[in-house]
């Protein structure tokens, strides 16, 4: 456990060092300090850092310097604060929170706010604990918002467990808990439910953050009641006019740089176009898998891209450091270098290019020229969480098979359309063919299957999905399948689909990919059948062959794997499928898949 001293402890010693009335244990000189507050580089600063915190910022630090007092040399370099990433789910990334953090912290991440709604919708309450007391382990800061939505969308899919306002009431006591998760059941909230409104109450009145999710590219009067509803910022926003929407009522615009979404290029326009004041736009990830953060980074991939978008450094480096604490009410804790907060900071050669060279949390070097090094402690997680696919039968080719009307040698069909690079998908219709009574697909069409796994009713729904460009004989299945997480299964072979979703039962979760019969690709994921306790490197090879096997496939979409999983994601538009079957976003209900004849 890395012990964290509080102001209030350390508040005797901070003022004694400052005076220079006792020795720091840590002074950074020679270096080029980022002040996020001013905006502004000063040269010749330097800090003197005691019990974990900065006690002095300034000029000339050498009154604080006694005989144990540790220099550190930064060699005429840029000192900037330690990244934050301000909407983000550890789950995504595939790895627990402790191999996440070994992960990021050599890229600069020394703060994450992180909603575990993945784990929630299948393990409940005690999940969201257990990844709390995970990350309350860690040498960075890794704070939780209590999940908001288990079901996202209620009537439309069944979860493993639910959330309500006795869980968020509890939740709220916990230590590392900072505010609500991500409120993605908006129409929820534009309709009063109070359900929502009693989890938005408990997390006002523990004086805590409200995340938003407004989906909906109407900005009208629904838009208007879910801002009144009290969510605080939103990472939904795919363009500039959804960010400066967003900000006009009091909101924050987190602009997401993700492993598949790309959102900052089409809304940092607003700032460096529009200008409108920068402090109220927050950088984050949202979804990172392992091969991102191995092989591009985390929030420093964030940063550098929205420098290269044409946003000034300073700002770009404010939005990911200060912006964010001050969201959430803790730009007294951390966020800049300044005296009083935690030592969380950067040596970088560069603003503009963000190379990461040395990195500090509360005062220890914890990584070098992108090694790890310190610990990142692992909870012991029990065996319950490792046996949670629950297929109930072995399935088999039958079970993916759609029927068509008697008599029909084709049909009319909605299919899921996806859009490279964004959460959102079309509804689309082609007109399949049908042979034997069954609905064949052509083309780019795809079948498309969603297996319950958290009760083993064998239950399976069927529909189709477009975009992918698969070819040949193949299956892929992950059970991995926002937010709900039942299994999603895409192929264009039904009897590997059979093959492909018995696989992930047996090995307790994960991806696994399949190409003329046989298995090619698997990744296991058996912590809730989204997670895996091994190292980020071993994790991203194994993805990495996902990756591959798809593109072998005919898939040349970017990180296609995360569209693969937001296919039953019932709270983006405009279409997806989930244990109750197909669901029409826009209206918020149930549709068929055979829409007509042709």
């Amino acid at each position: 456990m890395h012990i964290i001293n509080t102001w209030q402890t350390s508040a005797s010693q901070l003022i004694a060092v400052a005076a220079g009335r006792d020795q720091a244990e840590l002074v950074v000189q020679n270096c080029r300090l980022v002040n996020v507050n001013s905006r502004e580089i000063l040269d010749g600063w330097e800090m003197a850092v005691v019990k974990g915190r900065f006690a002095y910022v300034g000029p000339a630090a050498s009154h604080c310097v006694g005989p144990d007092t540790t220099i550190f040399d930064a060699g005429g370099k840029f000192i900037i604060p330690g990244l934050c990433d301000g909407h983000m789910h550890i789950e995504s990334g595939m790895l627990t929170p402790a191999e996440f953090a070994a992960a990021v912290i050599p890229h600069g991440t020394t703060t994450m706010f992180t909603d575990p709604h993945e784990i929630a919708n299948v393990l409940g309450l005690s999940g969201v604990k257990m990844m709390h007391d995970e990350a309350m382990m860690q040498p960075i800061n890794i704070f939780t918002q209590m999940p908001s939505c288990a079901p996202s969308a209620p009537g439309l899919e069944t979860t493993g467990f639910e959330i309500g306002p006795e869980e968020v009431a509890e939740a709220m006591k916990w230590p590392g808990i900072v505010g609500l998760g991500e409120m993605m059941n908006y129409p929820g909230v534009i309709n009063s439910d109070p359900k929502m409104l009693s989890e938005m109450a408990e997390t006002m009145n523990a004086n805590k953050t409200v995340g938003g999710h407004y989906a909906s590219p109407d900005r009208g009067t629904p838009f208007h009641a879910y801002v009144a509803g009290g969510a605080s910022d939103d990472h939904e926003g795919v363009a500039e006019d959804d960010a400066i929407a967003r900000v006009r009522q009091g909101m924050r615009s987190m602009m997401r740089l993700g492993s598949a979404w790309y959102d900052v290029e089409s809304q940092i326009t607003a700032v460096t176009e529009k200008g409108l004041d920068h402090r109220n736009f927050i950088l984050c990830t949202d979804d990172c898998h392992s091969g991102t953060l191995v092989n591009d980074g985390h929030m420093n991939r964030v940063v550098r891209h929205a420098i290269d978008c044409g946003c000034d450094p300073l700002i770009a480096i404010q939005m990911a450091t200060i912006n964010t604490a001050c969201h959430f009410g803790m730009e007294r804790e951390l966020g800049s270098i300044t005296p009083g907060r935690r030592a969380d900071f950067i040596v970088t050669s560069s603003i503009d290019n963000l190379p990461i060279d040395v990195v500090f949390a509360r005062g220890e070097r914890v990584a070098e020229n992108g090694k790890l090094l310190t610990k990142c402690p692992h909870y012991e997680w029990p065996q319950t969480v490792r046996e949670t696919v629950n297929l109930g039968k072995k399935l088999e080719l039958q079970d993916f098979v759609i029927s068509a009307p008697m008599g029909l040698s084709s049909i009319k069909a909605k299919v899921i359309g996806v859009i490279e690079n964004q959460a959102p998908t079309k509804a689309l219709e082609f007109d399949l063919p049908v042979k034997q009574g069954k609905v064949q697909v052509e083309g780019d069409v795809c079948y498309l299957s969603l297996v319950e796994r958290h009760r083993g009713t064998g239950a399976v729904v069927n529909g189709f999905v477009s975009g992918f460009g698969y070819t040949g004989s193949m299956a892929i299945a992950s059970s991995v399948a926002h937010d709900s997480h039942h299994m999603i299964v895409v192929g264009t072979n039904q009897e590997m689909m059979a093959s492909a979703a018995n696989r992930l039962g047996e090995v307790g979760g994960g991806v696994t990919l399949w190409k003329d019969g046989s298995e090619v690709a698997l990744v296991e994921l058996p912590i809730a059948g989204l997670m895996s306790d091994s190292k980020a490197s071993e994790v991203a090879v194994k993805t990495q062959d996902i990756v591959q096997a798809m593109t072998d496939c005919g898939c040349n979409l970017n990180n296609a794997y995360m569209q693969h999983t937001l296919l039953a994601l019932v709270v983006i538009p405009e279409l997806r499928i989930s244990d109750l079957g197909l669901v029409d976003v826009n209206r918020f209900e149930l549709t068929e898949v055979i829409s007509s004849k042709p």
